[in-house]
């Protein structure tokens, strides 16, 4: 079992947009929220943690100063992008079960339209000399090279990518916060340029300035709050050999059609106490289109090569056996490195989805990170 004693038991939004405040102010407003969601005060407030690509956010010493809190005793910043939100739950879990903190805020706040964006920034490194001469620069470029791969070795093809987008768009009609709400079919999506082979643009993510922030409480806590604890069961985080110099680097990987998730599997189940039968929904980390069916296949939630599917026959969709991505995903709802993915589980944990809501939802499997390394959770109902 995880040893955990901890639940989600707030959620804070701002709205997502081209054009945001400082993020510092949406870094802010992030938390406030999520605090007077889970019916506490600043001053109740004791932990904090948060993640940056590049410098392109602010410190959780920052937002310690704005709240004035008044005693901070866990305080974590990590230096990584998708892979982080699932770890650094799991990292508050920890330090509410062992004492460390009684309530901790993990948020993920930035500029990503108006500011630097993923889809067009440089990634400098000591494994750049080797991919800018051959104009290998972009985010895109790499997860794409997975994706081609993933697909010849699996045999799946286009239009399981495009069902992926298709699906979660119609989840995104019903997401007042998403980006993308426009209906998309496949025909419309198989008829849209390339960006990077395989990708069109309904396979990448929509880039957002936001903010998105939850509070995790000591359990003993949680169920004195106002919302149903979204118990946090297991946390996992996993990396492998050569996992890359640099962020852009993978070049020394051995599978390019398979990512963390096959390796953390076993552990994340394990540690939890569940089977992959159990499994109610899941929200899988979605940069590409390809990331969600390696992920749901790397957690065994398909046999290799059905992901697609999976989402072709309806089976993902709200009144499906297995819905995923319930909040139309990063590709709709906007890219906050998966922040918002967790945020989500929670909230459907809780049965405070509003018209996304889904009838089973006791136990949900979440994933943050696209290729070589990520982590995972198993949130649950209180039981």
């Amino acid at each position: 079992m995880s040893g955990f004693n901890a639940a989600i038991t707030g959620v804070g939004y701002t709205p997502f947009t081209k054009a945001g405040p400082p993020v510092l102010q949406l870094a802010v407003e992030a938390c406030r929220q999520a605090i007077t969601d889970a019916g506490l005060m600043p001053s109740d407030i004791d932990g904090l943690a948060s993640f940056m690509v590049l410098r392109d956010s602010v410190p959780t010493q920052a937002v310690a100063t704005a709240f004035a809190l008044p005693a901070v005793r866990f305080s974590l910043d990590v230096d990584l992008g998708g892979q982080a939100p699932c770890h650094l739950v799991a990292q508050a879990a920890a330090a509410v079960t062992t004492g460390q903190a009684r309530h901790v805020l993990v948020y993920r706040a930035l500029n990503g339209r108006s500011g630097a964006r993923v889809g067009t920034m440089g990634f400098p490194g000591m494994g750049g000399q080797f991919r800018y001469p051959i104009g290998y620069d972009g985010y895109l470029m790499y997860v794409g090279m997975w994706g081609q791969r993933f697909l010849y070795e699996t045999g799946q093809t286009a239009e399981d990518l495009g069902a992926v987008a298709v699906a979660q768009r119609l989840y995104a009609a019903t997401n007042e916060r998403a980006y993308r709400r426009e209906p998309l079919d496949l025909g419309s999506y198989l008829q849209a340029p390339y960006v990077v082979e395989p990708y069109r643009a309904a396979d990448c993510t929509v880039e957002v300035d936001g903010g998105c922030a939850v509070v995790v409480s000591a359990l003993d806590a949680a169920r004195d709050l106002p919302n149903r604890p979204a118990v946090i069961a297991s946390g996992t985080y996993w990396a492998g050999p050569r996992p890359g110099l640099d962020i852009g680097d993978h070049l020394l990987w051995d599978d390019y059609t398979r990512n963390y998730t096959s390796h953390l599997r076993n552990e994340l189940y394990g540690r939890a106490g569940v089977a992959v039968g159990d499994v109610d929904f899941a929200e899988i980390y979605d940069c590409f289109t390809s990331t969600v069916l390696m992920g749901v296949e790397g957690l065994g939630l398909s046999e290799r090569g059905g992901s697609g599917a999976l989402f072709r026959a309806g089976a993902t969709a709200h009144d499906g056996p297995l819905p995923i991505n319930t909040h139309g995903g990063l590709l709709a709802e906007g890219y906050l490195h998966g922040m918002n993915t967790v945020a989500e589980a929670a909230l459907q944990i809780q049965g405070r989805a509003g018209d996304r809501q889904l009838a089973r939802h006791d136990t949900c499997a979440v994933t943050s990170g696209a290729l070589m390394d990520g982590s995972a959770m198993i949130l649950t109902a209180d039981r």
